[in-house]
């Protein structure tokens, strides 16, 4: 399969790294909290209480609506990269995924679930101050029952060994935001701390290839340029020596990638042919297949049509949101990767008016462009 390179338009201004960083995160935020008012309804019922188009606006749900354990996991995994940085910005070389452990274990906490006794023990620090973050927005069993093991899970030593729904992927787009590492390493990375909680394969390439999806966007990559470099990973021989891809990796994201030009003559794909095509996105290489077709499909290349940044942010959540599944993984998946590939000129003023919790999400954002330099 061949890709387009499609580059930026001279007359779009670059965004920085910094508005990258917000926009990414601020971006799944927003798609999350769209997708989170319908998760677990079926697309008739959707469209029986919003009409035949579906959940498309903020303004349908009467101005706003929570985000869920989507966002609150990316902000901790944002926490763990953190305080492995800080440990490296004074000197002293830290266990990244140890650091990510811990951060996970801090939100499992919240979540009202008593730590196992074999848990360390961690001073809390700023993102736990807020009590958003304890409230409990259907978390994934997977992630609750291997965080509740006291076991710190690794590639060799899963927990959840068969486990490879979405709780992964979802969480895991904060690892293509750290510069000066090189893209094994971004992989390498996302894969292990997929490990912590998830033991299928699927679930830990569908979180690395995202996070490299991110990453290529973040370098100033084009939309389907970076969706080539993420599958051209898992085809190409690029992962760990011993590793295989996983079919169904590889079978969602080639479908993804194949659907999405047909939007421009064919229209884009109804809610039930999505799902035919592509699954509900509660596993984690649905979900993945789901969002970057939701982005793709939309897109003003694939459209022709002369849509700004924030147009198409719109129109992409509006394809991840409306579909019989995991609705608020794969609009958080789509709202991550248009925040990385526009910045914060794509996130419509009136949805950032109804965001739960900006300053939270807006001071992770922070200090990471801190920490990182960027």
């Amino acid at each position: 399969m061949s890709f387009e390179t499609v580059s930026t338009p001279a007359a779009s201004p670059v965004p920085s790294h910094r508005s990258r960083i917000h926009g990414c995160l601020l971006g799944g935020a927003l798609g999350d909290s769209l997708g989170y008012a319908v998760e677990f309804e079926a697309i008739g019922a959707i469209r029986a209480v919003f009409g035949p188009d579906g959940l498309r606006d903020f303004a349908e749900l009467g101005g706003g609506c929570h985000f869920s354990d989507d966002t609150q996991m990316t902000l901790y995994t944002v926490d763990g990269l953190l305080e492995a940085l800080e440990w490296a910005n004074s000197g002293v070389a830290a266990d990244t995924n140890a650091c990510l452990w811990l951060a996970y274990l801090r939100w499992l906490g919240s979540q009202g679930v008593s730590l196992p006794d074999s848990a360390p023990f961690q001073p809390p620090r700023w993102i736990d101050s807020h009590e958003v973050l304890r409230h409990r927005r259907a978390p994934g069993n997977a992630c609750l029952s291997g965080l509740s093991t006291g076991q710190m899970g690794t590639v060799y030593r899963p927990v959840n060994p068969e486990s490879k729904d979405c709780g992964t992927v979802m969480r895991s787009a904060p690892f293509g935001l750290i510069p000066h590492i090189p893209a094994d390493a971004v992989y390498k990375i996302s894969a292990d701390a997929a490990s912590l909680t998830h033991g299928h394969p699927s679930a830990r390439q569908s979180a690395g290839v995202f996070s490299l999806l991110i990453r290529s966007l973040v370098d100033g990559g084009g939309l389907h340029e970076a969706a080539g470099v993420a599958l051209a990973q898992l085809q190409e021989g690029r992962l760990p020596k011993g590793e295989e891809p996983d079919p169904a990796l590889v079978g969602r994201l080639t479908a993804a990638l194949r659907l999405a030009p047909e939007a421009a003559t064919a229209g884009l794909l109804g809610a039930e042919e999505l799902v035919r095509q592509l699954g509900e996105g509660w596993a984690a290489e649905e979900a993945l297949a789901v969002g970057l077709y939701a982005v793709l499909a939309t897109a003003p290349e694939t459209t022709a049509a002369a849509a700004s940044p924030a147009d198409h942010f719109r129109a992409a959540i509006g394809v991840a949101v409306n579909h019989s599944g995991d609705s608020d993984s794969t609009a958080s998946i789509a709202g991550n990767i248009l925040g990385a590939h526009y910045g914060e000129r794509c996130l419509p003023a009136d949805w950032l008016a109804a965001l739960e919790a900006p300053e939270l999400i807006r001071g992770m954002a922070t200090r990471l462009v801190a920490v990182t330099g960027a």
